[in-house]
């Protein structure tokens, strides 16, 4: 005899199931965080985005050329940054979207790399330091600095300073420097910042370098005060990237959480550029140069990232470490 389920029961189920797709609808909504509002055009102006052949950084490059920019995309990888370059032009009819050879892990490919942007660009509006990356093995680059040191902090410290009049003769300009939530509980370790007399930890050089990230934004904003050049840090969320690919197992918690099903619980590329399209183009935030953002909000940083005097000694040193001397 055939079984039936009574109606009263599959109403309950129904409603179960109604209240959970509604929760996970809400759920995924509270995730994606802030939104840009903005509608600002950026017609003649134009825009630098580091690693912008992928995840957030193609992100933000697409949404400059929909408003209008002529966007360079600085890459390591220039085979990648063509085909994510071509992908750009096409879904947004930008035909000014170029792609220029960068190695964020070499000071001699920065140099040549601003060489080349000098001579071949008339401004530089934006700039978005957004190349990273995340908790790789420990390496040395051509220069001799620990890898997650150079390319998230020393290669955007000398790119950014070797541009700078670029940017002051294009204001208003911005720098807008992708750091990351994880700079709290960051610590710079002066006395060994590539972990050479220490055991090197991953994690620990991650942090030190987005905590790097958001005293650079500091400092910078600080120096550059009345020349109509602002400078933002940003934590973007934990996003669906391959910047996670290096997690090592020595984090077997970090890295469940890294991968699916955990992705359902982390944002969108195009979600998590949100914030730094915001910094980019946002009306009215001159007056919080230097400040730290989430969310497309500002949001106060970790203790660390409120440190002057460290901001300051970590700027001097950064320019020793690169050879790069100011301009009186």
């Amino acid at each position: 005899m055939l079984d039936l389920v009574p109606s009263s029961r599959l109403v309950t189920y129904g409603s179960v199931t109604a209240v959970t797709v509604i929760s996970l609808v809400l759920l995924r909504k509270w995730i994606a965080g802030g939104v840009c509002r903005s509608r600002v055009r950026l017609n003649g102006k134009t825009v630098l985005i580091t690693g912008a052949n992928t995840g957030i950084g193609k992100e933000t490059a697409r949404d400059m050329a929909f408003r209008g920019a002529r966007v360079v995309m600085a890459c390591r990888d220039l085979s990648r940054a063509e085909t994510a370059a071509a992908e750009i032009r096409r879904t947004t009819g930008n035909e000014n979207v170029v792609v220029q050879q960068l190695d964020l892990a070499s000071l001699h490919s920065v140099r040549q790399f601003v060489r080349g942007y000098v001579a071949s660009e008339d401004r530089l509006d934006i700039l978005i330091n957004n190349a990273g990356v995340m908790m790789c093995p420990k390496g040395l680059t051509e220069d001799g600095y620990e890898t997650q040191l150079a390319v998230n902090h020393l290669g955007h410290f000398l790119l950014t300073n070797l541009l700078l009049e670029k940017l002051k003769s294009s204001a208003p300009s911005r720098v807008v420097n992708v750091s990351s939530i994880t700079h709290r509980g960051g610590k710079i370790h002066f006395d060994d910042l590539c972990f050479e007399k220490t055991q090197y930890d991953s994690l620990v050089s991650y942090r030190q370098s987005k905590l790097a990230n958001v005293l650079f934004s500091r400092e910078l904003a600080r120096r550059t005060k009345g020349t109509g050049v602002t400078s933002y840090a940003l934590h973007p969320g934990v996003i669906r990237t391959e910047l996670s690919r290096h997690v090592e197992v020595g984090y077997p918690v970090l890295r469940a959480l890294l991968t699916a099903p955990a992705y359902l619980l982390m944002k969108t590329p195009h979600q998590g550029a949100q914030t730094s399209i915001h910094c980019a183009v946002s009306e009215g935030l001159e007056d919080q140069s230097g400040c730290y953002f989430s969310d497309c909000a500002v949001k106060e940083t970790a203790a660390e990232g409120r440190d002057d005097l460290v901001a300051l000694r970590l700027w001097d040193v950064s320019a020793r470490l690169v050879g790069y001397e100011e301009r009186d």
